[in-house]
């Protein structure tokens, strides 16, 4: 038998599944309580029962996708068969495939408020300590981690901005996203 708790947290999932659905489909603006009460096949006031608003419910998935990020680099500190600028470079790649495939997902990870959500800024937190311990094995000096660290993450952040734009292109930079990547890894090896 089911027990309550349990039966609300399968809801509580349900409702964030059909959320994360909505927001790839359609945007932030697609992720209405209702739409995604429909879509998880709950009642019309259950999803008002485990969020109290939009915004709450789209901070759920903020930090789901940390969280995501953060078990994937969980797994690269983990792999020690890797060198570190490898390592980096998945790292970053992982965070630019979210950017370049789920772009909604993305862009609500980089602008979920963090006043409603302290469980996304924990994840968010954690995500970019474990960054920061990669970047640190590249580097070779903790100190330099932060500046390189923020240097890499803001370029990121900036290919794949230019790359979901269209500004970005082989044709006209002579360059791919992920050029520009192992470019910046090369860099700040040195």
């Amino acid at each position: 038998m089911v027990s309550r708790v349990e039966s609300a947290a399968a809801t509580r999932r349900a409702l964030v599944d059909a959320a994360t659905r909505l927001l790839d489909e359609g945007g932030p603006d697609a992720v209405t309580l209702r739409a995604v009460g429909a879509r998880a096949g709950v009642s019309r006031g259950a999803p008002y029962g485990h969020f109290p608003d939009k915004e709450h419910l789209l901070g759920a998935i903020a930090e789901e996708s940390w969280t995501a990020i953060g078990d994937a680099l969980d797994g690269l500190l983990a792999d020690q068969s890797l060198p570190p600028a490898q390592r980096l470079e998945r790292a970053l790649t992982g965070l630019m495939d979210v950017g370049r495939h789920r772009p909604h997902a993305y862009a609500l990870m980089f602008s979920a408020p963090a006043d409603q959500n302290p469980a996304a800024v924990a994840a968010v937190s954690r995500t970019h300590d474990q960054f920061l311990r990669i970047v640190a094995e590249v580097t070779g000096d903790q100190r330099r981690a932060g500046p390189a660290g923020a240097l890499l993450m803001t370029s990121v952040h900036g290919i794949v901005a230019m790359e979901n734009s269209g500004h970005l292109t082989a044709e006209k930079w002579n360059t791919t996203g992920d050029e520009l990547l192992r470019m910046l890894i090369d860099r700040i090896r040195s």
